[in-house]
Protein backbone atom coordinates (compact mmCIF):
# COMPACT_ATOMS: atom_id res chain seq x y z
CA UNK A 1 0.00 0.00 0.00
CA UNK A 2 1.13 3.58 -0.86
CA UNK A 3 0.16 6.27 1.19
CA UNK A 4 0.35 10.02 -0.02
CA UNK A 5 2.19 12.23 2.05
CA UNK A 6 -0.06 13.87 4.80
CA UNK A 7 0.07 18.05 3.16
CA UNK A 8 -0.88 15.58 -1.02
CA UNK A 9 1.08 17.94 -2.57
CA UNK A 10 2.53 15.10 -4.26
CA UNK A 11 -1.06 14.54 -5.63
CA UNK A 12 -2.53 15.42 -8.46
CA UNK A 13 -5.72 13.30 -8.17
CA UNK A 14 -7.42 16.98 -6.84
CA UNK A 15 -6.88 17.85 -9.99
CA UNK A 16 -9.21 15.08 -12.06
CA UNK A 17 -12.15 16.23 -13.73
CA UNK A 18 -13.64 19.51 -12.31
CA UNK A 19 -10.71 21.31 -11.61
CA UNK A 20 -9.13 24.48 -13.60
CA UNK A 21 -6.08 26.10 -13.97
CA UNK A 22 -6.22 29.71 -13.99
CA UNK A 23 -3.48 32.39 -14.86
CA UNK A 24 -3.10 35.09 -12.35
CA UNK A 25 -1.94 38.72 -12.96
CA UNK A 26 1.42 37.63 -11.02
CA UNK A 27 1.45 34.50 -13.62
CA UNK A 28 0.63 32.05 -10.85
CA UNK A 29 -1.05 29.18 -11.51
CA UNK A 30 -3.35 27.64 -8.89
CA UNK A 31 -6.06 24.92 -8.82
CA UNK A 32 -9.93 25.51 -8.59
CA UNK A 33 -11.76 22.70 -8.09
CA UNK A 34 -16.04 22.06 -8.20
CA UNK A 35 -15.71 19.40 -5.79
CA UNK A 36 -18.40 19.89 -3.59
CA UNK A 37 -17.37 20.31 -0.21
CA UNK A 38 -19.00 18.03 2.48
CA UNK A 39 -18.47 17.36 6.45
CA UNK A 40 -18.43 14.08 7.31
CA UNK A 41 -18.87 13.03 10.98
CA UNK A 42 -16.75 10.85 13.38
CA UNK A 43 -17.50 9.39 15.87
CA UNK A 44 -14.64 9.86 18.91
CA UNK A 45 -11.15 11.48 19.25
CA UNK A 46 -8.80 10.82 16.28
CA UNK A 47 -7.03 7.74 16.58
CA UNK A 48 -6.82 4.73 14.33
CA UNK A 49 -10.09 3.62 14.51
CA UNK A 50 -11.04 5.58 11.85
CA UNK A 51 -7.76 4.98 9.44
CA UNK A 52 -10.05 4.35 6.44
CA UNK A 53 -11.18 7.50 6.73
CA UNK A 54 -8.10 8.92 7.14
CA UNK A 55 -6.53 6.91 3.95
CA UNK A 56 -9.18 7.99 1.92
CA UNK A 57 -8.33 11.38 2.73
CA UNK A 58 -4.81 11.24 2.36
CA UNK A 59 -4.92 9.10 -0.52
CA UNK A 60 -7.40 11.66 -2.41
CA UNK A 61 -9.80 8.92 -3.36
CA UNK A 62 -12.55 11.43 -2.43
CA UNK A 63 -11.36 14.29 -4.28
CA UNK A 64 -11.08 11.62 -7.06
CA UNK A 65 -15.09 11.57 -6.99
CA UNK A 66 -15.66 15.01 -7.01
CA UNK A 67 -15.65 15.60 -3.27
CA UNK A 68 -13.55 17.76 -0.86
CA UNK A 69 -14.45 15.85 2.28
CA UNK A 70 -13.17 17.38 5.97
CA UNK A 71 -13.50 15.24 8.58
CA UNK A 72 -14.80 16.26 11.53
CA UNK A 73 -13.52 14.54 14.89
CA UNK A 74 -16.17 13.99 17.89
CA UNK A 75 -15.75 13.24 21.22
CA UNK A 76 -17.69 13.72 24.76
CA UNK A 77 -18.58 16.94 23.51
CA UNK A 78 -19.44 16.51 19.74
CA UNK A 79 -21.93 14.20 19.79
CA UNK A 80 -22.45 12.93 15.75
CA UNK A 81 -26.37 12.83 16.17
CA UNK A 82 -27.34 16.53 16.33
CA UNK A 83 -24.81 17.74 13.82
CA UNK A 84 -26.19 15.34 11.13
CA UNK A 85 -29.90 15.52 11.74
CA UNK A 86 -29.34 19.61 11.23
CA UNK A 87 -27.14 18.50 8.50
CA UNK A 88 -24.19 20.15 9.11
CA UNK A 89 -22.54 17.01 8.34
CA UNK A 90 -23.44 14.77 5.53
CA UNK A 91 -23.27 11.29 6.97
CA UNK A 92 -22.23 10.21 10.51
CA UNK A 93 -20.63 7.38 12.33
CA UNK A 94 -22.19 5.98 14.89
CA UNK A 95 -23.33 2.60 16.67
CA UNK A 96 -26.54 1.08 16.48
CA UNK A 97 -27.79 1.77 20.07
CA UNK A 98 -26.93 5.66 20.06
CA UNK A 99 -29.14 5.57 16.27
CA UNK A 100 -32.08 3.95 17.81
CA UNK A 101 -31.78 5.84 20.79
CA UNK A 102 -32.20 9.41 18.38
CA UNK A 103 -34.55 7.74 16.01
CA UNK A 104 -37.32 7.13 19.65
CA UNK A 105 -36.59 11.04 19.85
CA UNK A 106 -37.86 11.19 16.54
CA UNK A 107 -34.60 11.51 14.51
CA UNK A 108 -34.92 10.59 11.07
CA UNK A 109 -31.97 8.27 10.44
CA UNK A 110 -31.18 5.61 8.57
CA UNK A 111 -28.03 3.12 8.86
CA UNK A 112 -26.41 2.46 5.21
CA UNK A 113 -23.67 0.41 6.45
CA UNK A 114 -21.75 -0.91 8.73
CA UNK A 115 -18.22 -0.76 9.54
CA UNK A 116 -17.60 -3.34 12.50
CA UNK A 117 -19.59 -6.49 12.17
CA UNK A 118 -18.94 -7.33 15.77
CA UNK A 119 -19.51 -5.10 18.87
CA UNK A 120 -16.06 -4.59 20.34
CA UNK A 121 -17.09 -4.66 23.73
CA UNK A 122 -15.18 -7.55 25.64
CA UNK A 123 -14.61 -8.72 28.71
CA UNK A 124 -10.81 -8.58 29.52
CA UNK A 125 -9.02 -10.95 32.23
CA UNK A 126 -6.01 -11.79 33.66
CA UNK A 127 -4.37 -15.31 32.70
CA UNK A 128 -4.39 -16.44 36.21
CA UNK A 129 -7.93 -15.68 37.01
CA UNK A 130 -9.58 -15.74 33.32
CA UNK A 131 -13.08 -15.18 32.03
CA UNK A 132 -13.27 -17.49 29.22
CA UNK A 133 -17.17 -18.19 28.67
CA UNK A 134 -20.33 -16.69 30.28
CA UNK A 135 -20.76 -18.98 33.38
CA UNK A 136 -16.94 -17.46 34.41
CA UNK A 137 -18.78 -13.83 35.24
CA UNK A 138 -20.34 -16.06 38.18
CA UNK A 139 -18.60 -14.92 41.45
CA UNK A 140 -16.02 -12.02 39.72
CA UNK A 141 -15.86 -8.95 40.71
CA UNK A 142 -16.44 -6.70 36.94
CA UNK A 143 -15.15 -3.18 36.87
CA UNK A 144 -17.13 -1.03 34.60
CA UNK A 145 -18.96 2.28 34.68
CA UNK A 146 -22.21 2.34 35.81
CA UNK A 147 -23.55 3.46 32.64
CA UNK A 148 -22.51 0.49 30.89
CA UNK A 149 -24.81 -1.70 33.52
CA UNK A 150 -27.45 -2.48 30.39
CA UNK A 151 -24.99 -3.85 28.44
CA UNK A 152 -23.94 -6.64 31.06
CA UNK A 153 -27.49 -7.07 31.64
CA UNK A 154 -28.28 -7.84 27.84
CA UNK A 155 -25.45 -9.46 28.16
CA UNK A 156 -26.51 -12.30 30.88
CA UNK A 157 -30.10 -12.17 29.73
CA UNK A 158 -28.55 -13.84 26.45
CA UNK A 159 -26.55 -16.50 28.64
CA UNK A 160 -29.07 -17.17 31.00
CA UNK A 161 -26.61 -15.98 33.87
CA UNK A 162 -27.83 -14.35 36.71
CA UNK A 163 -26.42 -11.30 36.91
CA UNK A 164 -26.98 -10.69 40.47
CA UNK A 165 -23.92 -13.62 40.98
CA UNK A 166 -21.70 -10.81 39.78
CA UNK A 167 -19.96 -7.86 41.63
CA UNK A 168 -20.43 -5.10 39.88
CA UNK A 169 -17.62 -2.50 40.92
CA UNK A 170 -17.76 0.92 39.56
CA UNK A 171 -14.04 1.68 37.83
CA UNK A 172 -12.63 4.54 35.63
CA UNK A 173 -11.81 2.99 32.08
CA UNK A 174 -8.28 1.72 32.94
CA UNK A 175 -6.79 -1.26 33.43
CA UNK A 176 -5.35 -0.88 36.63
CA UNK A 177 -7.72 -1.95 38.95
CA UNK A 178 -7.55 -5.23 36.98
CA UNK A 179 -3.46 -5.73 37.23
CA UNK A 180 -3.69 -4.53 40.62
CA UNK A 181 -6.02 -7.15 42.03
CA UNK A 182 -8.73 -4.76 42.63
CA UNK A 183 -11.39 -6.64 40.23
CA UNK A 184 -11.50 -9.93 38.20
CA UNK A 185 -12.42 -8.90 35.27
CA UNK A 186 -13.55 -5.40 33.03
CA UNK A 187 -15.87 -4.47 30.67
CA UNK A 188 -14.15 -2.73 27.87
CA UNK A 189 -13.45 -2.38 24.22
CA UNK A 190 -11.51 -5.13 22.34
CA UNK A 191 -9.20 -2.07 20.77
CA UNK A 192 -8.20 -0.44 23.91
CA UNK A 193 -7.49 -1.14 27.04
CA UNK A 194 -6.72 -4.75 26.26
CA UNK A 195 -4.31 -3.00 23.82
CA UNK A 196 -2.83 -1.39 26.41
CA UNK A 197 -1.48 -3.84 28.84
CA UNK A 198 -0.28 -5.90 25.71
CA UNK A 199 1.93 -3.28 24.79
CA UNK A 200 2.47 -2.66 28.91
CA UNK A 201 3.82 -5.96 28.70
CA UNK A 202 0.90 -7.38 30.69
CA UNK A 203 -0.78 -10.50 29.13
CA UNK A 204 -4.57 -10.72 29.37
CA UNK A 205 -7.65 -12.60 27.97
CA UNK A 206 -10.65 -11.19 26.41
CA UNK A 207 -14.01 -12.79 26.13
CA UNK A 208 -15.98 -10.92 23.00
CA UNK A 209 -19.64 -10.32 23.82
CA UNK A 210 -20.28 -10.51 19.96
CA UNK A 211 -19.43 -14.20 20.04
CA UNK A 212 -21.68 -15.15 22.61
CA UNK A 213 -25.15 -13.53 21.30
CA UNK A 214 -24.14 -9.93 21.89
CA UNK A 215 -25.68 -8.24 18.61
CA UNK A 216 -25.58 -4.56 18.34
CA UNK A 217 -23.79 -2.90 15.36
CA UNK A 218 -20.95 -0.02 15.69
CA UNK A 219 -19.13 2.16 13.64
CA UNK A 220 -21.84 2.73 11.58
CA UNK A 221 -22.82 4.99 9.32
CA UNK A 222 -25.72 7.04 9.64
CA UNK A 223 -27.93 9.57 7.43
CA UNK A 224 -31.18 11.28 7.40
CA UNK A 225 -34.33 10.27 5.54
CA UNK A 226 -34.22 13.56 3.59
CA UNK A 227 -30.48 13.08 2.62
CA UNK A 228 -31.09 9.97 1.71
CA UNK A 229 -33.27 11.53 -0.92
CA UNK A 230 -32.09 14.42 -2.13
CA UNK A 231 -27.99 14.07 -2.05
CA UNK A 232 -28.35 10.37 -3.09
CA UNK A 233 -25.16 10.77 -5.20
CA UNK A 234 -23.16 11.98 -2.34
CA UNK A 235 -23.40 10.02 -0.53
CA UNK A 236 -22.82 7.40 -2.75
CA UNK A 237 -19.45 9.07 -3.28
CA UNK A 238 -18.53 9.39 -0.19
CA UNK A 239 -18.97 5.81 0.57
CA UNK A 240 -17.03 4.34 -2.32
CA UNK A 241 -14.02 6.47 -1.26
CA UNK A 242 -14.55 5.30 2.26
CA UNK A 243 -14.77 1.50 1.20
CA UNK A 244 -12.17 2.34 -1.06
CA UNK A 245 -9.87 3.36 2.45
CA UNK A 246 -10.55 0.80 4.26
CA UNK A 247 -9.74 -2.12 1.79
CA UNK A 248 -6.36 0.48 1.64
CA UNK A 249 -6.29 -0.25 5.40
CA UNK A 250 -6.57 -3.65 5.61
CA UNK A 251 -3.34 -4.18 2.69
CA UNK A 252 -1.06 -2.93 5.58
CA UNK A 253 -2.78 -1.91 9.04
CA UNK A 254 0.96 -0.71 10.23
CA UNK A 255 1.08 1.81 7.76
CA UNK A 256 -2.30 3.31 8.53
CA UNK A 257 -1.31 3.54 12.16
CA UNK A 258 2.14 5.49 11.03
CA UNK A 259 -0.07 7.69 9.36
CA UNK A 260 -2.44 8.45 11.80
CA UNK A 261 0.60 9.19 14.34
CA UNK A 262 2.09 11.34 11.90
CA UNK A 263 -1.43 13.32 11.00
CA UNK A 264 -1.81 14.31 14.79
CA UNK A 265 1.37 15.13 16.26
CA UNK A 266 -0.04 16.98 19.20
CA UNK A 267 -2.11 14.43 20.59
CA UNK A 268 0.77 12.52 21.75
CA UNK A 269 -0.50 9.37 20.12
CA UNK A 270 1.28 5.83 20.83
CA UNK A 271 2.64 4.53 17.44
CA UNK A 272 2.62 0.74 19.09
CA UNK A 273 -0.29 1.45 20.45
CA UNK A 274 -2.12 2.16 17.32
CA UNK A 275 -0.51 -0.21 15.53
CA UNK A 276 -1.86 -3.00 17.73
CA UNK A 277 -5.76 -1.11 17.55
CA UNK A 278 -5.46 -1.02 13.54
CA UNK A 279 -4.32 -5.44 13.69
CA UNK A 280 -7.14 -6.22 16.37
CA UNK A 281 -9.87 -3.49 14.21
CA UNK A 282 -9.12 -5.80 11.31
CA UNK A 283 -10.97 -9.32 13.21
CA UNK A 284 -14.12 -6.78 14.02
CA UNK A 285 -14.09 -5.53 10.33
CA UNK A 286 -13.56 -8.69 8.49
CA UNK A 287 -16.94 -11.28 8.15
CA UNK A 288 -18.01 -14.17 6.11
CA UNK A 289 -20.62 -11.20 4.68
CA UNK A 290 -17.89 -9.06 3.96
CA UNK A 291 -15.16 -11.33 2.25
CA UNK A 292 -18.48 -12.23 -0.02
CA UNK A 293 -20.28 -8.78 -0.58
CA UNK A 294 -17.81 -6.05 0.56
CA UNK A 295 -16.97 -3.89 3.18
CA UNK A 296 -19.91 -2.38 5.41
CA UNK A 297 -22.55 -5.36 4.87
CA UNK A 298 -25.29 -6.20 6.75
CA UNK A 299 -28.19 -8.52 6.17
CA UNK A 300 -32.01 -9.23 7.18
CA UNK A 301 -30.50 -11.64 9.49
CA UNK A 302 -28.19 -9.29 11.09
CA UNK A 303 -30.87 -6.63 11.40
CA UNK A 304 -33.04 -8.97 13.07
CA UNK A 305 -29.98 -9.83 15.46
CA UNK A 306 -29.81 -6.17 16.76
CA UNK A 307 -33.12 -5.71 16.78
CA UNK A 308 -33.20 -8.11 19.15
CA UNK A 309 -30.30 -7.78 21.60
CA UNK A 310 -31.50 -3.55 21.05
CA UNK A 311 -34.57 -4.85 22.73
CA UNK A 312 -32.88 -5.75 26.13
CA UNK A 313 -31.24 -2.55 26.10
CA UNK A 314 -34.76 -0.75 26.03
CA UNK A 315 -34.44 0.41 22.23
CA UNK A 316 -37.28 -0.59 20.84
CA UNK A 317 -36.59 -0.08 16.74
CA UNK A 318 -37.72 -1.90 13.64
CA UNK A 319 -35.97 -2.84 10.63
CA UNK A 320 -37.21 0.21 8.79
CA UNK A 321 -33.91 2.21 10.66
CA UNK A 322 -31.46 0.01 8.35
CA UNK A 323 -31.27 0.94 4.56
CA UNK A 324 -29.34 -1.31 2.57
CA UNK A 325 -29.72 0.55 -1.06
CA UNK A 326 -26.30 2.38 -1.23
CA UNK A 327 -24.23 -0.62 -0.43
CA UNK A 328 -26.44 -2.51 -3.17
CA UNK A 329 -26.31 0.25 -5.73
CA UNK A 330 -22.42 0.46 -5.19
CA UNK A 331 -21.41 -3.56 -5.25
CA UNK A 332 -23.63 -3.97 -8.25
Amino acid sequence: MKLLPITRRESLSFLAGAAALILTPAGLVFAKTNNTTINFQLSWLPSVQFGGSYVAQENGYWNDKGLDVSLVSGGPNAPVEPSVVVGTSLLGITAADYASAAVAEGAPFKIIAVAMQKNPFTIASLPGNSVNSPADLVGKKIGMAVANTPILTAFCALNNIDINKIDIVPTQYDPAPLVNGEVDCLLCWLTDLPVAMTVAGVENVTMLLADYGYAVHSQTYIVTENTLKTRRAEIIALMKGEIQGWNTYFEDTDAVAELTVAKFPDLGLDLEIQKLQAAKQVDLMSSALTEKFGFGWFTDKTVAENIATLGLLGREVSADLWDRSILDEIYS
